[in-house]
């Protein structure tokens, strides 16, 4: 969740001095591109690296909207930024085309500019993010407010409108794996993130979002799947959320506009197993959640498994001054956690007309929750809260050593398939089609397994 300082970044930061770019094997000017390399002929065409330029930099520098970035396999060692709209920057093979920070820049790729899609690559070792996704003038620059890369200040709220993201590795990133901050009409999907010293991925400050967030694996982070001030259309669907320290959250924070958070549909997830201790320290102190609600309202958990999460399969719980409303579980399983489903409420904030219906559950805290706080339920009343004794989390590690992760599906038609087109508004999903996920759900290419 959202702090102003995050404790392993700030361990290996004052160790570091943070450079714009560096030459390496795949080459690199930081962002910018240095003006080499030739764009071919015609409209909409391919820009390969490094056959017409020799870096990705260079190469998006060139490029025109409705073209393709295409990127041959090698590590390197540079930021991309992009803000040209409509461009689309993918590598040839999501493993062998790394953009590589060396911990010595802060972003892989920072996308600044609409119809932007960035496929089929791995981003790493970057003391904040892999990809960055931002209309935020003061995000796309580096750390906003000088806070962590949250508090924006006075910056006027400025949305980037349309992206893609997909068949992305994010791989040991310092704070975020996939962040759209700032940003709607997007979509996340069939990608990888893991080793992110706070979530895998996170979207932030959307009101209303309609971002789709799919079919996703996060593991090993301190979070895997982070929503803050993210409202209305706003769809988690069908990812694999399993072995990190907490598995997903949705929340209101101070730290960023568009309060509070409302209007998120957790659908179809496997939120499994998220005890991990070789992860990086989740900045609160999180461990052994599967999901969490946070002064977050009018949100609905549908069909999604949620087992073998030490401390608790849902929490739901209001946060300074926000309560938790009218927020709906509804036929979800739960199985092997330490509690089902428990509301606490530390402060005097009490959550209002939070309810339950169908759902498999074995405990909730306070008890008989399924009955007592079945839905509908008046969006005044209040909700009833209990405490539970949660376990102590133990000591994590570095991101910088968290393992690496396996090969993972491709791009169809990577290197033939022409530039993506990538639409003003996604298709958002029917929560009526989505099902209970198995146990496997993504399994194949996933470290850590199901209880």
């Amino acid at each position: 969740m959202p702090r102003s300082t995050l404790r392993a970044v700030a361990a290996l930061a004052g160790t570091l001095t943070l450079v714009a770019g560096c030459g390496g094997d795949g080459g690199g000017d930081g962002g910018g591109g240095s003006g080499k390399g030739r764009r071919p002929a015609g409209a909409h065409v391919t820009i390969e690296v490094p056959a017409d330029a020799p870096t990705i930099s260079d190469a998006v520098s060139l490029a025109r909207p409705g073209d393709l970035v295409l990127v041959a396999p090698g590590v390197y060692h540079e930021s991309v930024r992009i803000d040209t709209a409509r461009i689309t920057l993918r590598g040839s093979s999501r493993e062998k085309v790394v953009v590589d920070g060396r911990l010595q820049q802060p972003n892989g790729v920072v996308v600044s500019a609409p119809g932007v899609a960035v496929e089929n690559l791995t981003v790493r070792n970057n003391t904040q993010n892999g990809i960055l996704v931002t209309g935020s003038a003061k995000a796309a620059a580096g750390l906003p407010g000088g806070s962590g890369g949250y508090d924006t200040g006075d910056e006027p709220v400025t949305f980037l409108k349309s992206f893609l993201v997909s068949h992305v590795t994010a791989t040991r990133n310092g704070l975020y794996g996939i962040y759209a901050f700032s940003a709607r009409n997007g979509v996340i999907e069939h990608s990888y993130a893991s080793g992110s010293a706070d979530s895998g991925i996170y979207v932030g400050q959307c009101k209303p979002c309609n971002i789709v967030v799919r079919d996703n694996v996060a593991e090993l982070n301190a979070v895997g799947y982070e929503g803050t001030n993210a409202s209305g259309d706003m769809y988690v669907v069908g990812n694999r959320l399993v072995g990190n320290r907490v598995g997903l959250t949705t929340n209101s924070n101070h730290q960023e506009k568009l309060l509070p958070q409302k209007g998120s549909v957790v659908a179809g997830n496997l939120i499994a197993a998220n005890q991990q201790t070789a992860t990086p320290e989740q900045a609160d102190g999180g461990w052994g959640i599967g999901a969490g609600i946070d002064g977050g309202s009018d949100n609905r958990f549908v069909r999604n498994r949620i087992t073998g999460n030490r401390n608790a399969g849902l929490v739901i719980t209001a946060t300074s001054d926000i309560p938790p409303v009218g927020n709906r579980i509804v036929d979800n399983t739960f199985t092997g956690n330490g509690v089902d489903i428990g509301w606490t409420f530390p402060t005097a904030t009490r959550g209002r007309g939070n309810c339950l219906r169908g759902n498999d559950l074995r405990t909730t805290v306070p008890a008989r929750l399924a009955t007592t706080a079945a839905c509908p339920l008046p969006a005044g009343e209040s909700s009833p809260a209990g405490t539970w004794a949660a376990p102590t989390a133990p000591g994590g590690v570095p991101f910088t050593e968290v393992a690496a992760p396996a090969p993972q599906p491709q791009f169809p038609d990577a290197a033939t398939a022409g530039a993506t087109v990538v639409p003003p508004v996604p298709d958002l999903p029917s929560t009526e089609g989505v099902r209970l996920p198995p146990a496997s759900l993504l399994a194949a290419n996933a470290l850590v397994r199901t209880p």
